[in-house]
């Protein structure tokens, strides 16, 4: 059962995502590190993911790319972890684990990148302005103990991640409500076992 399950990652990389939400959910994992260049454009891993990109993971003959879907199937494949909220829960849950993946990714990488829509263009990006994705943001986290009601679940681990780089690199604003989410988040034993491990394996 070990093997049945694979972890495709770089520890610089979004890859921490998928490892976050591997040791929450608890089942067994074997990691393989692609490093950056060749090997992750090399036909062996590009069979894999063909975008030549980590993480990806692979469950038995599952494979899964894009870190909103892996935390996504995760939290079904293995829902003794109670990572989701039941099917007729599930509106919070999703509004905000997509919600992460597009509007605030795309809006953060567009300022970041120097190529922020200006108003007559901002009707023709899904995500309008990056003052209305990070006001919403604000406001989203600070209404509930987690993302999605009272009780962590995956939708945390992902948009969590987005948060804690974002404070750390200098991408989101250090506002007390973005400061008091993830320090919410972040305290968890699975975080910590994470960091951990890819610390570690990020050394030379």
């Amino acid at each position: 059962m070990h093997d049945s399950l694979v972890l495709y990652t770089n520890p610089m990389s979004r890859g921490r995502i998928a490892r976050w939400m591997l040791e929450e959910v608890g089942a067994p994992y074997r990691t393989e590190i692609v490093e950056f260049g060749s090997a992750m454009k090399s036909p062996h891993y590009l069979a894999i993911n063909p975008m030549g990109k980590v993480p990806a993971i692979r469950h038995g003959e599952t494979v899964v790319t894009e870190c909103a879907a892996i935390c996504t199937y995760l939290a079904d494949a293995f829902p003794i972890a109670g990572l989701a909220p039941p099917p007729v829960e599930r509106g919070a849950y999703y509004r905000w684990l997509f919600f992460a993946a597009g509007p605030l990714e795309a809006a953060i990488t567009d300022r970041d990148l120097g190529m922020e829509p200006n108003i007559t263009q901002q009707g023709r990006v899904g995500y309008g302005s990056i003052e209305a994705v990070l006001e919403t943001l604000e406001v989203a986290v600070s209404a509930h103990e987690f993302i999605a009601g009272p009780h962590f679940t995956a939708a945390d681990v992902y948009l969590g991640s987005h948060i804690g780089w974002g404070l750390q690199f200098g991408s989101l604003e250090s506002c007390p409500a973005f400061i008091d989410y993830w320090a919410r988040v972040s305290d968890r034993e699975a975080y910590l076992r994470a960091t951990a491990l890819d610390d570690q394996s990020a050394q030379p």
